[in-house]
C-alpha cells in the first residue's frame, strides 16, 4: 500500500514539475506543443467519419455494430499512437510520420488504380495522409524545441 502512495506522490510531483515547465514555456513553444495534438485529434476524427458507411439496413444491430467497430480499428490504432506521441513526442512523432508516409503511398496507389487520375489521387492523399505526416513532424520539432528551451533554463 505504501508503494502505491509513493507512486501517486511521485506522479503528482512529476505533473507539478511538468506544469511548472509548461508555465515557463514561451508562447511559440506552447503553440508548437498543442498544434500537433489538435491536428492529430482532428485527423483521427476525420478518418473515423469513414466508418459511418459500414451501417446497412439489411444487417442486424449486432452485425452493424461489429462492422462499425471493425471500420474503427485504424482510428483506435491511431489513438494509441497519439497517446504514445503525447507521452514521448520524439518516438510518437517518428511513428506518426512513418504511418502517414506509408498511408500516403498506399492511398495514392489505390486511388490511382481506381480513378487513373493523378490529381484526384493527390487530393485524397492531401486530405487523408498528409495531416498525420505534418503532426508527426510537428511532434518531433516540439520535442527538440522543448529540449532546447529546458537546457536554456537550467
Amino acid at each position: 500500500m505504501w508503494r502505491k502512495i509513493n507512486l501517486l506522490l511521485a506522479s503528482i510531483r512529476c505533473n507539478f514539475l511538468l506544469n511548472l515547465i509548461q508555465f515557463n514555456m514561451k508562447t511559440s513553444t506552447k503553440v508548437l506543443h498543442w498544434t500537433p495534438r489538435i491536428l492529430c485529434i482532428l485527423a483521427i476524427l476525420f478518418i473515423s467519419l469513414f466508418s459511418l458507411d459500414s451501417f446497412s439496413s439489411e444487417r442486424s444491430f449486432w452485425q452493424n455494430t461489429a462492422a462499425f467497430l471493425m471500420h474503427l480499428i485504424p482510428s483506435f490504432a491511431l489513438i494509441v499512437v497519439l497517446i504514445i506521441a503525447w507521452k514521448w513526442e520524439k518516438v510518437g512523432g517518428i511513428i506518426l510520420t512513418i504511418i502517414g508516409l506509408a498511408w500516403c503511398i498506399f492511398i495514392f496507389i489505390l486511388n490511382y488504380k481506381r480513378t487513373h487520375s493523378v490529381a484526384t489521387s493527390l487530393l485524397d492523399v492531401l486530405f487523408v495522409g498528409i495531416p498525420f505526416v505534418l503532426a508527426g513532424i510537428l511532434f518531433v520539432i516540439s520535442h527538440y524545441r522543448k529540449k532546447k528551451e529546458l537546457s536554456g533554463i537550467q
